[in-house]
């Protein structure tokens, strides 16, 4: 393995940090500022010539400024001469909006591509991203792409905090989407039996929220999730988990975005515990996603 210089961005330096400290890669600095007319201004300060480098960024808090910061970055690595660059993308912003679901509307994520195409990038790596609609993301971002996920690290805190009654456990995910997650989740914590929350409909009027393949009744609960915004969905599993008969509730998530008041309506649930990983910093950014970055950067360096 060559020299190699780990950079980290204004929402990846904290990743950066870690990922040094637990790979003995050399830490790398950049410059990051506002000229008075609010343009970025970057600066990278170390060496970066005929070495691998790592940048980390996650394109959330203003993903807009973000990806202008990240983009601007990573072209200016390779104008340094970077051998290899690797980009690791904890959070990548716009990849729901992956389809034309209104005429005339931006497919923002095949943007946000061809913005990535037009730099040098040898490898993406993102955490858990919404790849639903999109086949073959290295099409889509010019490089090689790794999603990895956060949910075996979710696990290990689970496991390392809390004593789990493998009887009476059981992991649900809120939606059927999040089926993936909690299937991950429980096989990592030996086995649980897991299920995912579905809507019927009665009438019109009358909607009924099921816990779908399990039951829940006088059992405890691990909820995993992706992504957890407004809170809206979470509040909503909760509620009907415990008109259900569930017990303790322990409810985690890989990216812990918390828009507006979402943190203080979660407090409000009671629950035995709130977890997110560190894709994102947030008051229950308490699991460090940078071992599992660490593991696939591994493979490729």
């Amino acid at each position: 393995m060559g020299e190699v210089v780990v950079l980290g961005g204004s929402n990846g330096e904290h990743l950066a940090i870690e990922l040094s400290r637990l790979s003995g890669f050399e830490l790398g600095e950049i410059e990051i500022k506002k000229f008075p007319d609010d343009e970025t201004y970057i600066r990278v300060l170390s060496d970066v010539s005929g070495k691998d480098v790592v940048y980390i960024n996650s394109l959330q808090r203003d993903p807009n400024e973000s990806i202008i910061e990240t983009i601007y970055t990573l072209d200016t690595l390779s104008d340094l001469g970077a051998k290899r660059i690797i980009a690791i993308i904890p959070y990548m912003s716009y990849a729901r909006q992956d389809s034309r679901f209104k005429p005339g509307e931006a497919i923002s994520i095949q943007t946000l591509g061809k913005l990535f195409r037009s730099v040098k990038v040898d490898y993406i790596i993102t955490v858990d991203m919404h790849l639903h609609r999109i086949q073959d993301p290295s099409i889509v971002f010019g490089a090689k792409f790794y999603n990895i996920t956060g949910v075996r690290e979710l696990a290990k805190y689970v496991k390392r905090n809390h004593i789990i009654n493998y009887e009476k456990t059981v992991v649900i995910g809120p939606d059927e989407e999040a089926e993936q997650w909690a299937k991950i989740m429980a096989n990592e914590l030996g086995g649980l039996e897991y299920g995912v929350l579905e809507k019927k409909r009665l009438t019109a009027e009358e909607v009924v929220i099921e816990a779908k393949g399990v039951n829940v009744n006088e059992r405890d609960i691990i909820i995993v999730d992706d992504i957890i915004s407004t809170g809206g969905t979470i509040i909503e599993a909760v509620k009907a988990l415990r008109s259900l008969g569930a017990k303790d509730i322990i409810v985690t998530t890989v990216h812990p975005l918390l828009v507006g008041n979402a943190y203080a309506k979660l407090l409000k649930l009671n629950l035995k515990d709130l977890a997110g990983t560190n894709t994102i910093l947030s008051p229950i950014s308490k699991v460090s996603i940078t071992p599992a970055i660490l593991e696939e950067l591994v493979k490729i360096l």
